[in-house]
């Protein structure tokens, strides 16, 4: 059932390119999805609770559509027996046919498309369903800074996962991204997974993405019975971003973390997450903080989520994280201890066995009360009917009539696309070469990543794509002779080079292109990087490419962290820089369209990129605040007081454009002073407010509203995400040096004007953390910055 994929449903501006037309339709000819079988051709459909294949179950309550959830859920536990309940605490959770449960399993994948890469969805050439749509890697996508694009990928995963389940491929609906840790450090294998460094991005990410999955609004609140479309897990909770640095990993590592750091960086995202978005689920992380396993951490899972922040969903382990808290960390004197240690604290389901193996002797051992394990299980069985899985046959409810056609959809594959294309970054361009010419006649596609597989354009985590395009099949849409070499014997790693046949190839052709970088050798899961530079002889193959090239040549990196390219920023043989992260299964011709001015470039770096010499600071310093004494530069670009190699929020595009204060209203703050405080820094009294002190309606009252025009000066429509950002006038210790307090993307045509509007919150904006992890608001005078521009904003106390 193949049918000829329309690509000028993609780019209506490739129109005229007649001569290659024939070749793009036979190019994605696959791209419409070719396994839209007809339904009755899929699997048997698996047993569903309360469905009349277990005509008995109709009588129990638990069947009951018009009782509340937990009326439900406590008696599906209450008819269980000791066996039956501890079965249940792992992510394979074992049918119970007296009752007519089937099996679930609670670890499916999906953090930038829905993935076989957990244990719960099954995709491959037996099934109705063969693939997915990959979206670019989240630190790409993160580059776009556009929240409304974040909810339509997620909207786009959560329909797919639930097509996937009615198609009979999948053993679950609970699906365990996102990743909202703060790419604090460079090094970070999984730092790629992330929004980046900023937690308010990181916020508003995990937001946009649970409520998409999860099947609410945009603006979120319309959950329709609290049910689900899927379910979205936050993690990894808290402070968790080494994976394996210097012979520590993340299994051992104890995350030292202030008060301070916690609260105005760390934990913000997971606040959101759970308040904003209402995710359904958590994920406690592997690693301690300040001596406490998170997944045996009562301050954390409980007082924290649940009490103050009113978490009301399930809360796994990481995998084996339970396990090493007794054979790795030591912290549980056995693994009863463990098992108790974990259920105590809040936790609900283990990724793994452990308490498999251990639960029933700490039951017997009296060191986990029945109350503890029925909590755990009111909260899975919760999720469970919030997914419609006690409701009969879920493909004849809500979102039953999802079927395969909706997955690997024109529509899909599009958003794919603009995803792709949102998020590269133009970090060059000297003397205007890109766009190149449309009428270029040969170019040659050089280096390690310039016919790169899956494993490298699609990040980690990625599932089935429905139909990868290349780098070098995204370029061969658009030259007439496009050379391909690959430069390196071996990869990115680089360490075999055919640099003088390269360079022969690039002597050739009008134009060259290099595609460098990283892929998952270098970082992953489980392997931090140890340098910044491009690995082998990378380095070697550019300059020695662009000094025989005939014109400047164009720089692609592909790669998750950044890495330290000074000497290609201030090289004139090298003309063009951009940074493609690793763009999903469309980002060979999101790139093509790009280069050849099909896509006007609007991306910005969503982290800080870090000279090479960074690598002195231990990756296991968690601090996020300078020391001067010390010689420690901070982290991010809130704080960090060093060398950049590019900021944070970088990014040209073939537009320049200009911005200017329209409005903003209520911009002379007054605080009431009763109560107020004080304290003595360098021999300056400096007032302050406790937030807490202010309540929200007052927080609402002192809501500054900013408006903002922004200026097409190019000949090129563009999209433009637009940053706003807050610093003091006068900087104190332990304050940001700048902090970006709203971001909104928007389309502007050639020539022209727009409009953004910012509702910037004192209480949230404009205060910080004190020592003690108290979110105070100091009297004093603020700027509002956007490009170049700057607004004054005072607020007394």
């Amino acid at each position: 059932m193949l049918c000829n994929f329309n690509y000028t449903h993609f780019s209506h501006t490739m129109g005229h390119l007649s001569t290659t037309l024939t070749f793009i339709s036979f190019l994605f000819l696959f791209l419409t999805p070719f396994h839209q079988l007809a339904h009755a051709d899929s699997p048997t459909q698996p047993p569903y609770s309360c469905d009349t294949t277990y005509p008995l179950t109709k009588s129990y309550t638990f069947c009951n559509l018009n009782l509340p959830i937990i009326e439900r859920a406590k008696d599906i536990v209450s008819r269980l027996t000791l066996d039956e309940k501890l079965s249940q605490l792992v992510n394979t959770a074992p049918s119970i046919p007296r009752l007519g449960i089937p099996s679930y399993q609670w670890w499916s994948e999906a953090l930038h498309g829905v993935a076989n890469a957990g244990k719960g969805i099954r995709l491959n050439g037996n099934d109705s369903i063969k693939a997915a749509t990959s979206f670019p890697q989240v630190i790409l996508t993160a580059a776009s800074f556009d929240t409304k694009l974040w909810y339509q990928i997620s909207k786009v995963i959560g329909t797919e996962a639930r097509g996937v389940y009615n198609a009979g491929q999948a053993e679950g609906m609970t699906f365990w991204a996102p990743n909202i840790n703060i790419f604090r450090d460079p090094r970070w294998g999984r730092g790629q997974e992330t929004a980046g460094e900023d937690p308010l991005v990181n916020s508003k990410y995990a937001v946009s993405y649970v409520r998409g999955l999860q099947g609410d609004s945009f603006e979120g609140g319309e959950l329709v019975g609290d049910r689900l479309q899927a379910s979205a897990c936050c993690k990894h909770f808290t402070a968790y971003d080494l994976d394996h640095w210097n012979g520590l990993d993340r299994f051992d590592f104890d995350a030292k973390v202030t008060l301070q750091d916690l609260a105005d960086t760390y934990q913000p995202p997971f606040h959101s997450c759970i308040q904003q978005g209402r995710s359904s689920g958590i994920m406690c992380a592997y690693n301690r903080v300040n001596g406490v396993p998170n997944c045996a951490d009562f301050n954390l899972l409980t007082k924290t989520a649940r009490q103050e922040w009113n978490f009301n969903g399930y809360i796994t382990s990481d995998c084996a994280a339970v396990a090493i808290i007794h054979d790795r960390q030591g912290y549980a004197k056995t693994p009863e201890d463990a098992v108790a240690d974990t259920l105590k604290a809040g936790m609900d389901v283990e990724c793994g066995d452990y308490l498999t193996k251990h639960a029933k002797s700490a039951v017997l051992q009296k060191k986990v009360p029945i109350s503890q394990i029925d909590r755990a299980l009111h909260n899975l069985f919760s999720i469970r009917i919030r997914l419609g899985l006690f409701d009969g046959n879920p493909t004849k409810l809500k979102y039953g009539t999802i079927g395969p056609n909706q997955v690997c959809s024109k529509q899909n594959l599009n958003i794919a696309l603009e995803a792709a294309r949102s998020g590269i970054v133009l970090l060059k361009n000297t003397a205007s070469i890109l766009p190149l010419p449309k009428s270029t006649n040969s170019i040659a596609i050089i280096g390690p990543n310039a016919n790169s597989t899956s494993k490298v354009v699609l990040g980690n985590y990625f599932g089935v794509p429905c139909n990868l395009v290349t780098i070098l099949q995204g370029f061969e849409s658009y030259a007439k002779n496009s050379i391909h070499h690959p430069g390196c014997n071996d990869g990115t790693n680089c360490s075999s080079a055919e640099i003088d046949k390269a360079v022969e190839v690039a002597k050739k052709v009008d134009y060259v292109v290099l595609v460098v970088g990283l892929d998952q050798t270098q970082e992953r899961e489980s392997h931090d990087r140890d340098h910044l530079e491009l690995p082998g002889k990378q380095q070697e193959l550019i300059k020695s490419v662009a000094k025989a090239s005939k014109r400047p040549v164009i720089l692609v990196l592909l790669c998750g962290g950044p890495v330290d390219i000074t000497s290609a920023k201030f090289d004139n043989k090298i003309g063009g820089i951009l940074w493609a992260g690793y763009p999903g299964e469309l980002g060979g011709l999101a790139l093509a369209q790009i280069i050849f001015g099909d896509y006007n470039p609007g991306g910005r770096l969503p982290v800080t990129w870090y000279p090479k010499d960074y690598i002195k600071i231990p990756m296991t310093d968690m601090r996020m605040r300078p020391d001067p004494s010390s010689g420690y530069p901070g982290r991010t670009y809130r704080f960090y007081t060093g060398p950049k190699v590019y900021e944070f929020g970088y990014g040209l595009s073939y537009s320049k454009y200009s911005y200017n204060f329209v409005s903003v209203a209520n911009n002379n703050l007054h605080i009431n002073q009763s109560s107020a405080h004080s304290i003595l820094e360098n021999s300056e009294t400096i007032r302050y407010k406790l937030v807490s002190e202010l309540g929200e309606e007052t927080c609402q009252t002192m809501s500054v509203s900013v408006r903002l025009g922004v200026t097409n000066n190019g000949n090129m429509a563009g999209k433009h995400p637009v940053l706003l950002f807050v610093k003091q006038k006068k900087g104190r210790n332990g304050n940001p040096m700048k902090q970006l307090v709203g971001f909104e993307s928007v389309k502007v045509e050639a020539g022209g004007r727009g409009e953004v509007g910012f509702e910037v919150s004192p209480c949230e904006h404009l205060s910080r953390a004190n020592e003690d992890g108290v979110k105070v608001i100091e009297e004093g005078g603020y700027l509002l910055v956007v490009g170049e521009e700057e607004y004054s904003i005072n607020v007394t106390v």
